[in-house]
């Protein structure tokens, strides 16, 4: 049975799938060419990250599929229920790279404190004939403990961003509308553990409240976060988006940081994805990646082990 993995997969997934008899393709297809070499090939499994769009075009054009997989958490790109009428098993590993996540939105505010996006954009360039007018200029950091970081969607990314927070001895309060309360567990090197309970508090609070922002959520018809939201932030607040591009209207948060209301702000998302507004990609105050929240060997190794699992549990 062959398996296309559209935008890749990683060794341990290549590996699983081997090791049960799947043949692995990592051919990568266009997106308006997919149907036809899926029939050519006679395709079984299908998986996708965020690149590739698995539509009803796809759906209802090819009969070989059994299986739409996705390698991550959010699955807009699929059509899910429809895809599961029409008899296809759709998964994705919605755990696997929670703690990646985590670990860059700290990487991303824990270089907003410091300004370092806009340190090392000045650093090669004037660091020699101005050093001590950067260092006056960047001398004015803050540290993260002690602070409130503020979660939008606490599943399980939230929750694995909210642990690396408490580690770091921040306060951590949360938002989200299916979930009640959390009882965290913080895990040590040594087998140690701690355990936290958290009670979700209202949207609007967890806004007035939080130090440092950040979005956990799955694509919305709306803006999460827009002009009476950020208006509702402290002053001098910091947000990040590593969930969706398009839950963050950009125009505000433009707006937001020329006024000086939010002090700066990290996105890995955009709403114009792979070509995010140039008004992004030229301001000093945000600190930027390219949708690479999940891209960690370890995340990858995660998601190809578990999608190999639930692949051979499903055909097997």
């Amino acid at each position: 049975m062959k398996v296309l993995a559209n935008d890749g997969l990683a060794k341990s997934g290549i590996a699983a799938l081997g090791l049960n008899g799947f043949e692995v393709d990592l051919t990568t297809v266009a997106q308006d060419q997919l149907v036809d070499y899926i029939n050519k090939n006679n395709i079984v499994v299908l998986l996708v990250r965020s690149a590739t769009k698995v539509r009803k075009d796809i759906i209802d054009n090819c009969p070989s599929l059994k299986i739409i997989g996705r390698g991550g958490v959010g699955m807009d790109n699929i059509d899910v229920e429809y895809a599961r009428e029409k008899g296809l098993k759709v998964i994705n590993t919605p755990a696997a790279s929670s703690h990646s996540v985590g670990e860059l939105v700290f990487a991303h505010l824990s270089g907003l404190v410091r300004f370092l996006p806009e340190s090392n954009r000045n650093m090669p360039l004037e660091g020699d004939a101005k050093f001590g007018v950067l260092k006056k200029n960047y001398g004015k950091g803050i540290e993260l403990r002690g602070k409130t970081l503020g979660v939008l969607g606490f599943g399980r990314i939230g929750q694995a961003t909210a642990k690396i927070a408490l580690g770091l001895g921040m306060k951590v309060i949360a938002f989200d509308p299916f979930i009640d309360a959390v009882n965290l567990e913080v895990e040590f090197f040594d087998g140690q553990a701690l355990f936290f309970s958290i009670n979700t508090i209202s949207k609007e609070e967890v806004l007035k409240q939080a130090d440092f922002i950040t979005l956990h959520v799955p694509a919305q018809k709306e803006y999460v976060i827009s002009t009476k939201e950020f208006e509702l932030m402290k002053d001098g607040a910091f947000i990040v988006n590593a969930a969706r591009g398009g839950v963050i209207d950009e125009v505000a948060l433009v707006q937001a940081i020329e006024s000086g209301k939010i002090a700066g702000a990290a996105l890995d998302v955009f709403e114009k994805e792979p070509k995010p507004e140039i008004q992004l990609l030229m301001n000093p105050a945000l600190s930027l990646t390219p949708h690479i929240g999940a891209a960690t060997e370890e995340a990858q190794d995660r998601i190809g082990t578990e999608l190999a699992e639930q692949i051979v549990s499903i055909l097997k």
